[in-house]
């Protein structure tokens, strides 16, 4: 019998185990991954950005976890001896039709307590030398990190706290009764006195097996990047952002300088039609159909039908995709990209077609459900689960059966 068992090896779940342990040092806890190695999946597949919070609704989690969480980051980067980089980020108007949007974007980060400052054309160049713009706001709290690597200790750090890791290690049902939940796996069955869904792009899967609504489904968008031939990575010093579209739920291309000198260029946005799926070729007729078959979904797809357009045709056209670039950084050409890895967004959507725009977690009988948690999760991780864990106290005779082992 397990005091606490976590659904979900990427940084969240991770996270939230380790904070456990820093929290209840005697209690025994469980994290189940299904794959072979920890961080496979969002995680694993982001852009290594430890991001500032600038966009995010000032009051909301995202916002208040992004911005403890690019310090907390970086702190723990320092401590455990992990290689990254706080090299700031610029945010352009390439058009003066996006000068307003950008002033909006700047009084955000005021209003979020980041340290950002409005740049003139000339000095946005002084930066990054290649870019074409009419105005920037540089933001100085971004940074870059390998996430897998931050994963990794966090799963040390686990193991040295007494945790129990299991690895290949799949959900399939669970029961549950007033005391404990017993999770029946491929790997056998563990029983727990309380549940922590991580699940990412599973996560309302996991929560309706425990008789929680989740509240929103969970839709896949691939972010499909490319990456600058290295004769051309000199276009790129730090993190290059355009305007987002504030109607649109991505930020859109953009330039990242990585951790390991590359520097990857996108992504775009598009429906998976797997929940897992890298490949354009991916298809899983399940995750296909409960996409297709949501109401929410034609909501969405309605009222974006024109940037979702966009989105499929930068990934069907290397060229439409190169000219999206250019516009922030003209010298750009189609044959300096070569295509890299693809990730998977896990984003929660209402019925009503409107995308939960943060961080959702929601509570359940002796259980705990994190169902939307796309980035900033990463940059976030170490509040994130500092915040689950603060909802346990809650669970008075748990707390006495964990004090008492």
């Amino acid at each position: 019998m397990y005091h606490f068992a976590i659904i979900g090896g990427g940084i969240v779940g991770l996270s939230t185990a380790m904070a456990l342990g820093q929290r209840y040092p005697n209690a025994r806890i469980l994290v189940l991954e299904k794959e072979n190695n920890w961080a496979v999946h969002q995680t694993g597949n982001n852009s290594g950005v430890i991001h500032s919070g600038i966009y995010y609704k000032p009051g909301s989690f995202k916002a208040k976890f992004c911005r403890d969480g690019s310090h907390s980051m970086v702190k723990f980067c320092q401590e455990h001896g992990i290689e990254h980089e706080v090299c700031g980020k610029v945010i352009v108007a390439t058009e003066t039709e996006e000068l307003p949007r950008l002033e909006n974007i700047y009084q955000r980060g005021l209003e979020n307590g980041i340290p950002v400052q409005k740049i003139s054309p000339a000095e946005v160049k002084e930066i990054e030398p290649h870019v074409n713009c009419v105005g920037g706001v540089r933001v100085f709290s971004t940074g870059i990190v390998n996430y897998k690597q931050v994963c990794l200790k966090y799963a040390e750090l686990i193991e040295k706290q007494g945790g129990d890791l299991r690895l290949n290690t799949k959900v399939l049902k669970i029961s549950s009764s007033d005391k404990n939940h017993v999770l029946e796996t491929n790997n056998g069955n563990f029983a727990t006195r309380f549940l922590i869904n991580c699940a990412g792009l599973h996560s309302d899967r996991l929560a309706k097996l425990n008789q929680v609504k989740p509240q929103a489904k969970i839709v896949p968008f691939r972010g499909e990047y490319y990456e600058l031939t290295p004769e051309k990575r000199y276009l790129v010093k730090t993190l290059i952002y355009p305007v987002p579209n504030p109607d649109f739920p991505f930020l859109g291309v953009h330039f990242t300088r990585m951790i390991d000198g590359s520097v990857h260029a996108g992504p775009n946005a598009v429906l998976s039609l797997k929940r897992e799926g890298y490949k354009k070729t991916d298809f899983n007729l399940r995750d296909f159909a409960e996409v297709i078959t949501y109401p929410g979904f034609w909501k969405l797809a309605a009222k974006h039908a024109d940037e979702g357009i966009q989105e499929i045709i930068r990934s069907l056209s290397k060229a439409a995709f190169t000219r999206s670039l250019q516009k922030l950084i003209p010298e750009v050409q189609a044959e300096d990209l070569v295509p890299t890895h693809a990730g998977v967004r896990a984003q929660a959507l209402m019925n009503n077609g409107k995308l939960v725009d943060d961080f959702l977690i929601v509570p359940g009988q002796n259980s705990i459900h994190v169902c939307n948690a796309p980035s900033p999760a990463a940059t976030s991780s170490l509040e994130i689960g500092k915040a689950v864990v603060a909802q346990i106290p809650q669970q008075s005779h748990l707390e006495m059966v964990v004090r008492n082992s």
